[in-house]
């Protein structure tokens, strides 16, 4: 049996308060939606019951803000790629913001487990004026628990159409990828923070949000896996590999803790979820 899911997300603003309103076919779901920071920011938690994707499965996720508002989004637990028999576990995530509006998406890590055949795509559509927080985090099989990814495939697609496009297609056959100094080096987590505008950003602004993270970067054990760049006046991105997800979180969590407060003037505290 496979599942197929779909989920509208909505923000708007009600006097003071961004107000989030949903619409959900199939077993993905808003679990809740706090105001930590008061009615200027709705955090919202997403779940899925199932626990994971199967071959056939499809997440659907549609994401739009309007003029003005902030959300944040993020998930209580990772995404699981399970085993497939062949076919293809998709999800696929579109977000369109207004002049204005941000968005924090920050969900947990994606799992792919051996043997899965699994798709993860993000879209990314901004407004004038717009700019969001976002990440992607994506291990290859599960070293500690001695499950290497030794079969299977998992393709990526993120993009800001007319600005950044990145496809990744990792074969679990394909060993001097997954192995070469020139490829992943064996390493098993692949891990992005990206700050987008749909405007773009003055050049002192892409310098300081380079400079943040770049000193964040030199606080790292191992510095050299990571790098932060810009590929269009409208992004900045950083990327990094590591050979467990958790160094992975702690850099890109520092990160964007830094480009909130020096870009955005607000705190840098992480959703309260996270520690729990």
């Amino acid at each position: 049996m496979t599942w197929h899911a779909n989920l509208e997300l909505n923000y708007t603003r009600a006097d003071q308060r961004v107000v989030q309103r949903h619409v959900h076919n199939g077993p993905l779901r808003v679990l809740q939606s706090l105001y930590p920071e008061g009615d200027a920011v709705c955090h919202t938690v997403l779940v899925h019951p199932p626990g994971g994707l199967v071959g056939g499965d499809t997440l659907d996720i549609h994401i739009h803000a309007d003029a003005g508002c902030h959300a944040l989004i993020t998930t209580p637990g990772a995404t699981r790629f399970y085993r497939s028999t062949g076919a293809t576990a998709l999800q696929r995530c579109a977000i369109r913001l207004e002049a204005g509006a941000r968005l924090e998406w920050l969900p947990l890590e994606a799992l792919c487990y051996n043997e899965c055949q699994a798709d993860n795509q993000l879209r990314m559509d901004l407004a004038p004026g717009a700019e969001m927080l976002g990440w992607d985090l994506t291990a290859i099989g599960l070293p500690q628990a001695k499950l290497p990814f030794v079969r299977g495939v998992f393709s990526q697609h993120i993009e800001v159409p007319g600005a950044w496009l990145e496809r990744a297609r990792i074969d679990a056959s394909d060993t001097r990828l997954l192995h070469s100094p020139l490829g992943l080096g064996g390493k098993h987590c692949i891990a992005s923070l990206f700050l987008v505008s749909g405007t773009p950003m003055e050049r002192a602004r892409i310098d300081l949000a380079l400079e943040l993270a770049r000193a964040q970067i030199d606080q790292q054990p191992d510095p050299h896996s990571a790098g932060v760049t810009s590929p269009d006046p409208r992004v900045v991105v950083l990327r990094t590999l590591t050979p467990l997800v958790e160094p992975a979180m702690q850099l890109l969590r520092a990160v964007r803790s830094a480009w909130r407060q020096a870009l955005w003037r607000m705190p840098g505290e992480n959703p309260r979820l996270w520690s729990m």
